[in-house]
């Protein structure tokens, strides 16, 4: 496969330019080729925003929803047809704020989807008002004064919840993004990819410059599999913000789709399979 089997033919992507998405749209079509991955193994579910724009611009199957419901939506297709590689993907708005109840109780449920969240800091979408990851101080045009709220720190949520795979990359380090995402869709069971990416628009302090200077590798990193407590100390620091694969755990895991009553006996995804209505009709009758 190649990157370009999954462009759209004069797509009219409507990003500013210079903005980070660019970046992460290039390298996760780079990341699906790679995995050797073709449209029409691949599902992209977005909500409402400008990172959730990602699938318009995309040769696969997709679905946008409502803001902040991509992850629900992704947990059902994958549960429908787990043979398919399911993404969900949005910005730090959609996933953090409006999707944030549904964030918690993904990673609970263990999905084998991958979650790519485009963190810039700011609603992008509708002309930069904070969001839950804008720093304190950060003035927009709303919080006129600047930001007084603690800014919700994703990785360290993720993993006190038991996540399985967490990571944060920056979108200007385009090889270490790919091989990041690579890793996160290989990996069984749900995984948070928090990407730094800048809103060139409306947040003039997390710029390209400022992401270069207030992130880094630590020296000698090696991935700290199944070690949960150093992962949650990476997770808390910054800034300056590391990067990388910061927790994947060892281990299979059961997945959401493992747990469900549907495949014991068999495993033909839902969808092949005839809805048994005449069951669904005396169990009606029976309610009555």
């Amino acid at each position: 496969m190649s990157p370009r089997d999954f462009d759209v033919e004069k797509a009219d992507i409507s990003w500013c330019p210079g903005c980070g998405n660019f970046q992460i749209l290039s390298v996760l079509k780079e990341a699906l080729a790679e995995l050797g991955l073709s449209p029409r193994d691949v599902v992209l579910v977005s909500g409402i925003g400008q990172a959730a724009k990602t699938p318009h611009f995309m040769q696969g199957h997709i679905i946008q929803g409502l803001h902040g419901r991509a992850l629900p939506v992704a947990t059902g297709v994958k549960a429908a047809n787990p043979g398919m590689t399911v993404l969900a993907i949005g910005g730090d708005g959609d996933m953090y704020g409006e999707g944030g109840n549904h964030l918690v109780h993904t990673i609970r449920r263990n999905p084998d989807i991958t979650n790519l969240v485009h963190n810039n800091m700011v609603y992008g979408l509708t002309k930069g008002q904070a969001s839950p990851t804008s720093p304190i101080g950060l003035k927009t045009p709303v919080q006129v004064d600047g930001v007084f709220a603690e800014p919700l720190n994703p990785l360290s949520l993720a993993l006190s919840q038991g996540a399985s795979f967490v990571a944060r990359t920056f979108s200007g380090d385009m090889p270490r993004t790919r091989e990041i995402i690579k890793a996160a869709i290989l990996h069984r069971g749900y995984s948070l990819v928090d990407i730094f990416q800048p809103c060139v628009s409306f947040n003039k302090v997390n710029t390209y410059k400022w992401f270069k200077e207030n992130t880094y590798v630590p020296e000698g990193f090696q991935e700290p599999l199944d070690d949960r407590g150093k992962a949650m100390e990476l997770a808390l620091a910054g800034p300056p913000y590391p990067l990388g694969i910061l927790y994947r755990e060892k281990g299979d895991r059961p997945t959401f789709e493992d747990h469900l009553a549907a495949y014991r006996e068999t495993k033909e995804p839902l969808w092949r399979r005839t809805p048994p209505l005449e069951q669904v009709g005396s169990y009606i009758e029976g309610l009555r």
